[in-house]
């Protein structure tokens, strides 16, 4: 059994979300550097698509891993990550040596998001297979554990059933030990929860009801136990969309913190403005701290 990612499960976690689509690099970027000075935030997430979604599809999406790597260039303090990245568009080797870089030049800061894959439309544009709901949720289970021993064996062999690795490397390892946290993104009680159950540092939600929430997080604790992983170990967190003033905001931030919530991940929408962060993270610390 892996040595657990340590974490401070006495405070509620505040993070910030901006999805790459429907804005520039200035905008974003001013979004990020602003979030840098505020403590209120401890890490902040892109998301992986190269269409928009939900949305006109038609619209400007930058790229999220390349865009993470330059934003970890341009901020000093705040974790950062990707909510979360698609299994199928990478191989899980190549992943894994891109997690390691990133946690490298940004000394220690990524978080690992990954999750099976869902979008049909960029798939079919792009020529990407998305296998099967069954065959995506396998090769997830296998990728995590492709992507966990690259990270933390001087050499990893693999034999499964999509991937396969003959005493392959990844060097430099990531600054973080035993790796960078891995979160799983995702709701599906069957095989998602499960995988979460075994694999996960964090499990995130991509938004819902606290009622949902309650849920899921009943699931997950069950698969847990399953498998024999204490719960405690993986961080709870959700996607709260910042919609209207900040009291409201702040009242449903602490509707789910009350529903389990350790993480609460606050979703701006474009167009982005660096002057909404400070008085939305300090309503929602207020209410749920």
């Amino acid at each position: 059994m892996r040595p657990p990612i340590r974490r401070d499960v006495s405070v509620t976690r505040l993070s910030f979300k901006t999805a790459p689509q429907h804005t520039d690099w200035p905008g974003l970027r001013d979004m990020w550097r602003e979030a840098d000075q505020l403590e209120l935030y401890s890490a902040s997430w892109l998301f992986d698509h190269f269409y928009p979604i939900f949305s006109d599809p038609t619209g400007p999406c930058m790229e999220g891993w390349t865009l993470l790597s330059v934003l970890a260039g341009v901020t000093e303090r705040i974790r950062l990550g990707i909510m979360v990245t698609g299994n199928p568009y990478r191989h899980p080797a190549v992943l894994a040596n891109m997690a390691a870089t990133v946690d490298v030049a940004s000394e220690g800061r990524l978080g690992i998001g990954i999750g099976a894959g869902w979008n049909q439309m960029e798939s079919d544009a792009y020529g990407i297979d998305l296998p099967s709901l069954k065959e995506r949720f396998d090769r997830l289970e296998e990728a995590c554990e492709v992507i966990d021993g690259l990270l933390t064996k001087e050499t990893t062999s693999f034999a499964g059933r999509y991937y396969r690795l003959t005493e392959a490397r990844c060097e430099p390892k990531p600054v973080q030990k035993p790796r960078p946290p891995i979160v799983i993104g995702g709701g599906g009680e069957k095989r998602t929860l499960r995988i979460a159950a075994r694999w996960a540092d964090q499990w995130n939600l991509a938004g819902g009801t606290p009622d949902v929430l309650r849920h899921k997080t009943d699931v997950l604790h069950r698969h847990c136990a399953d498998v024999g992983r204490d719960p405690a170990a993986i961080e709870v967190s959700v996607q709260h969309r910042v919609v209207g003033e900040a009291a409201a905001v702040a009242e449903g931030a602490l509707a789910l913190k009350e529903a389990g919530a350790q993480h609460l991940v606050l979703t701006f929408a474009p167009p982005f403005d660096p002057g909404q962060l400070a008085p939305v993270a300090e309503a929602v610390a207020a209410a749920v701290r």
